[in-house]
């Protein structure tokens, strides 16, 4: 009966964990061609968490001539992180997906859960290198409107209408929560540094995923993106 209710407990912290940390990719400020992967609830790393969780994470870049190229990472255990090196100049964006696994919180039903992360760096991208294509999955873009920057839920390249976004603001010790209106963009925000945002997408798709059954598909996509106001896309 104990090991039954330490395994369970194991199982609901395992989820819990998972459930509040994100996969971000986080550019150094001093040399932004330097990115960090981390797994964690804010953009530093946590180092209560095992990096190694995200380790099957699959990584591209699209540089500034628009060409898709794939990365390689080095750990870094100690710095809770792994490391990337962004080669090229310019507008760049990295991201990658994570296939975390399926998990299971105490008598719920299983979910399968999915990170797609990304950074954009070199300033803010327009038209293809703004997105990363019609089949994408789910991911966040960054849009200045009117001097403002927005953000915007895109689910296999389309607006996903009133998605879910939580933004990390610079400088704010609070994050702001907040449902896009229905072309998936959220309200505009004025001030200068780095923001961290993820958005959620829930599915009620039943599957199978190595070799575990589940019912329902949890998606979050995270966006790291440094904003100077002056900055147009629209």
């Amino acid at each position: 009966m104990l090991r039954m209710l330490l395994t369970s407990g194991m199982m609901l912290i395992g989820a819990t964990t998972a459930m509040a940390h994100f996969v971000f990719l986080v550019p150094e400020a001093a040399d932004p061609s330097k990115v960090k992967a981390i797994f964690s609830d804010s953009l530093k790393p946590d180092d209560r968490v095992d990096i190694t969780k995200i380790e099957a994470t699959q990584l591209q870049m699209i540089d500034a001539t628009g060409k898709v190229s794939k990365l390689k990472w080095t750990l870094d255990k100690a710095g809770a992180c792994y490391k990337i090196e962004i080669p090229g100049s310019g507008v760049r964006t990295v991201f990658g997906t994570t296939e975390y696994g399926v998990l299971q919180r105490g008598n719920a039903k299983p979910f399968r859960l999915i990170y797609h992360s990304k950074a954009i760096m070199g300033g803010l991208p327009t038209g293809q290198q703004a997105t990363q294509g019609v089949g994408a999955p789910l991911e966040v873009v960054p849009i200045v409107v009117n001097g403002k920057l927005q953000f915007q839920a895109l689910w296999q390249g389309k607006p996903l209408a009133k998605a879910e976004f939580t933004v990390m603001v610079p400088e704010e010790v609070e994050s702001v929560k907040l449902v896009a209106d229905d072309q998936g963009l959220t309200k505009g925000f004025e001030k200068a540094g780095t923001y961290g945002v993820y958005v959620r997408l829930l599915q009620n798709v039943s599957g199978e995923f190595q070799d575990k059954k589940y019912e329902e598909i949890r998606q979050y996509a995270t966006l790291v993106f440094t904003y100077t106001p002056g900055s147009a896309s629209k």
